[in-house]
């Protein structure tokens, strides 16, 4: 199917086509409308029309930037990719994945989340983390539907919060620091319940990533 040229494009289409674009510019203008008449001078299309585009201003923009990542990640995991992957590895990639195409973009990130912490933004900003939350989960093959769906998602949080304190600081070579930080949240889980099974006398089996998630609420210190 041919493009559609950006000045026939729907407002949504617009959005959807400027989100890509956005970061490049937010690193060095904030989420602001330079940021998007930036962006829209790379798109070909006038300021005026990507404005009313985005008419929450830098929140709708890095709502529409975060949905690009989310899309991104989903083409990335196809889900014949995904069902030869243990549910640990699905996670930890996935995570990384978004780690690694956010690399170039960390201060438009860091600018994205001190707009999302202002407190007129705060709903925006859980909103958004539970729909990345839910997205990742979604790809690596969930489908719980009880109180699980929740604990897991609720928790994939906090764990992908502070493994982006790391990112945001990690000038290592192909983000190991981030990488070996990730794999130590992960690693904390399982060590929990391994010592809870052992406890509770339930169990020789091998403990599953997804219950283990679904279970720690705070990240480890």
């Amino acid at each position: 199917m041919d493009a559609i040229p950006p000045l026939e494009m729907t407002l949504d289409e617009l959005a959807e086509a400027l989100a890509p674009l956005l970061g490049g510019h937010a690193a060095f203008d904030g989420w602001t409308p330079r940021a998007l008449e930036m962006a829209a001078s790379d798109l070909g299309v006038p300021a005026d029309r990507a404005r009313i585009a985005f008419p929450g201003g830098g929140a709708a923009m890095i709502d529409a930037w975060f949905d690009w990542v989310d899309r991104d990640m989903a083409a990335a995991f196809p889900s014949e990719r995904i069902e030869a992957m243990k549910i640990r590895d699905r996670i930890g990639g996935l995570l990384m994945h978004r780690f690694t195409a956010l690399k170039p973009h960390r201060e438009a990130l860091r600018r994205a989340l001190a707009t999302l912490a202002m407190p007129q933004n705060a709903a925006t900003g859980a909103k958004l983390a539970w729909r990345s939350a839910d997205r990742i989960w979604r790809v690596a093959g969930d489908t719980a539907t009880d109180y699980n769906h929740y604990t897991k998602r609720a928790t994939l949080i906090g764990v992908y919060a502070s493994t982006s304190l790391i990112f945001l600081d990690d000038d290592s070579e192909d983000l190991a620091a981030t990488r070996a930080f990730l794999d130590r949240r992960i690693g904390n889980v399982m060590q929990f319940e391994k010592a809870k099974a052992r406890l509770t006398g339930r169990g020789t089996h091998r403990p599953s990533l997804s219950r283990f998630l679904g279970r720690l609420r705070y990240p480890a210190r």
